[in-house]
């Protein structure tokens, strides 16, 4: 397949999001499906396109002056695969799959607007209702953390010490391009690609599959390795979904110790056993029904509440939620969070920490949340994370956003990784 037919089921896949308003993977799948004779570059060049357009969607727009698919898709060839209007109409001539032409006031009109005339959202690629959040939340910064959530990602791994180092893996994954993370102790990067290059799948690699590596954004393993999780400790992850913090943890426990996982909801926490037997992790429980944590009650050294989010923090991996997110949408996360916390508190030993991230860089699930937990719960106090992340990562690593100097918010911009929000709080006692 040609870059016109490519193109095409780009546009193709952006037109049924747009009429269906569904999840991007279920639309590239039900292509891919269709279209059984593309080949996997093929349907990798097709995923990169809309996954770019949906990134930049809104400044896409703006500058063809035309939302359309055909519009924003011909935008990601031209503003971020390297074509001009000319050489892209050159590229798709003689192509029969290729879609139509743009309209010569498209062309003009990409070729006419600035982005420097455009309201600070479309710059930013973050609906407008959201930009008085990302204000609070960043201040005079906060444009330029949304345009570093329009980015492509990179692909993130963490070496399992209980079966590797990262020496060794970065070794096995040499021919992917792998190299050692710049703030996670045990971080493992392969570079976006550009264009249609598609990232290896390195779930097939022998090295994966011995238990080596586990696949894990890097803002993922820093806030794991924020929790401290020490030897002999008893910790819940109370909110554990697929277990990547857990598997973590227990890592960082060299086996020692115990780490409860937990999530109410059992498809997201299904994963976990076969990811378990894989890394070698021999002092996880695993938790499907809450009755059965009665016993853990105010006896848990630490306490990890991974809170449902809105996931503002992945917006780089799944760029369709943004445009889906509503302010309802947020109500609902926010009341769930503290329904969260507040269970989970139970758990807690006096003296014990009651550790809060999220994969959200929303000050309505992040510093409102914890100040308004701390407020409620007066033997609850709000302990910096600062101290932890320089004797762990050192002083000349990338810092995180602090807007209060106490809590720390990872993101593309800061620290180049997703974002997550940490905090930590201790139980007086």
């Amino acid at each position: 397949m040609r870059l016109g037919g490519r193109l095409e089921g780009a546009i193709s896949v952006l037109a049924d999001i747009d009429a269906r308003k569904r999840p991007v993977a279920d639309a590239l799948k039900d292509w891919g499906l269709a279209h059984r004779f593309a080949g996997s570059g093929d349907r990798a060049a097709i995923g990169n396109i809309v996954y770019d357009a949906l990134r930049m969607r809104l400044s896409h727009a703006w500058l063809m002056d035309d939302d359309s698919a055909a519009a924003i898709a011909h935008a990601v060839m031209f503003r971020q695969w390297g074509f001009t209007p000319d050489r892209l109409a050159a590229e798709l001539a003689d192509d029969k799959f290729a879609p139509p032409p743009l309209s010569a006031d498209a062309v003009a009109a990409f070729a006419s607007r600035s982005l420097d005339d455009a309201p600070p959202h479309i710059r930013g690629d973050i609906p407008e209702w959201i930009q008085p959040s990302f204000e609070r939340a960043f201040g005079a910064g906060w444009l330029a953390e949304a345009q570093a959530l329009a980015a492509r990602p990179t692909l993130d791994l963490r070496a399992n010490i209980l079966k590797s180092s990262r020496d060794k893996a970065v070794k096995a994954l040499e021919r992917a391009g792998a190299h050692a993370a710049k703030i996670a102790r045990y971080g493992i990067r392969i570079a976006a690609g550009e264009g249609a290059s598609r990232l290896p799948n390195v779930t097939a690699e022998l090295s994966f599959q011995k238990g080596w590596f586990e696949v894990q954004d890097e803002g993922s393993q820093i806030v794991a390795d924020l929790v401290l999780a020490k030897d002999g400790e008893q910790i819940l992850d109370y909110c554990a979904g697929g277990g990547g913090k857990t598997l973590a943890m227990a890592a960082a426990m060299q086996n020692k110790g115990q780490v409860h996982a937990y999530d109410a909801d059992r498809k997201r926490l299904a994963p976990i056993i076969e990811r378990l037997k894989r890394a070698g992790t021999r002092n996880v429980q695993v938790h499907d029904d809450a009755r059965g944590l009665s016993g853990l009650a105010g006896r848990c050294d630490k306490v990890l509440v991974d809170a449902p989010c809105t996931g503002t923090g992945t917006w780089r991996r799944r760029p369709d939620t943004k445009w889906r997110l509503t302010a309802k949408n947020l109500d609902e996360r926010t009341a769930q969070q503290q329904d969260a916390l507040a269970q989970a508190g139970g758990f807690v030993k006096p003296g014990g920490e009651l550790i809060y991230v999220t994969c959200s860089v929303l000050p309505q699930e992040n510093e409102e949340q914890v100040r308004r937990f701390a407020a409620d719960n007066p033997d609850f106090q709000i302990v910096g994370a600062l101290p932890a992340w320089d004797a762990l990562f050192g002083r000349d690593a990338p810092r995180p956003h602090s807007s209060d100097g106490l809590t720390v918010t990872l993101t593309p911009a800061s620290t180049d990784t997703d974002g997550f929000f940490f905090c930590r709080m201790q139980r007086k006692g």
